[in-house]
């Protein structure tokens, strides 16, 4: 089945393609990553279990993922999922989010640590495995976001407008006025859940 969905997702990312971005549809598909991404570019086809939640991760790129295979399809796959990531590490990068500062532990009680852009942001959280959304709840704020696999780890993704309410708490407690950039995310991208690449 994974098969015939590559193929057909190869398909597509070639006949949607214009002349003037082949050579990005075919770094995607050839850098070792992209054809094996473009299934799991859906949250819920490669699902992280409860267990393999349990740890720490840390902020690697930008990430998003579509919430249908729908979508994906029409998008063009993986090719989209890259460029949409490329398009996001400026905003990323202006208001701040490193590997540095950026980071979330999930841990076996069902406690959860983060730091957001550095601020602190801690409480509980429930994750489930059918839909992989996982429920933030803090002393001040509570947010859903989703999880899929990816192939050096996983993704934490959110809503646009989802990411914008965190990060905009997190501005908030921290004093960061460069949050309004994120406020483009959310609208621009429908169907598409975005937020970190984590790796351990």
């Amino acid at each position: 089945m994974k098969k015939i969905m590559i193929a057909m997702v190869v398909g597509i990312c070639l006949l949607t393609a214009s002349c003037g971005n082949m050579g990005q549809v075919l770094s995607a598909m050839t850098n070792g990553t992209g054809v094996v991404n473009a299934i799991t570019s859906v949250i819920g086809l490669d699902k992280v279990t409860a267990q393999g939640l349990v740890g720490t991760w840390q902020y690697k790129n930008p990430g998003c993922a579509f919430t249908s295979e729908n979508l994906l399809y029409k998008a063009g796959g993986e090719v989209a999922a890259v460029q949409i990531e490329e398009k996001l590490l400026p905003y990323y990068q202006q208001v701040g989010i490193s590997a540095n500062n950026t980071m979330i532990t999930f841990n076996q009680d069902g406690t959860f640590s983060s730091k957001i852009c550095g601020t602190p942001f801690s409480g509980k959280y429930t994750f489930d495995e059918a839909s992989q959304k996982i429920t933030l709840k803090g002393l001040l704020l509570s947010v859903n976001c989703y999880t899929k696999r990816e192939i050096n780890g996983i993704s934490i993704l959110f809503e646009g407008k989802k990411l914008l309410s965190l990060l905009q708490t997190m501005a908030a407690l921290s004093g960061n006025q460069n949050i309004e950039t994120i406020s483009e995310i959310s609208k621009k991208y429908d169907g598409v859940r975005v937020g970190f690449d984590m790796n351990r």
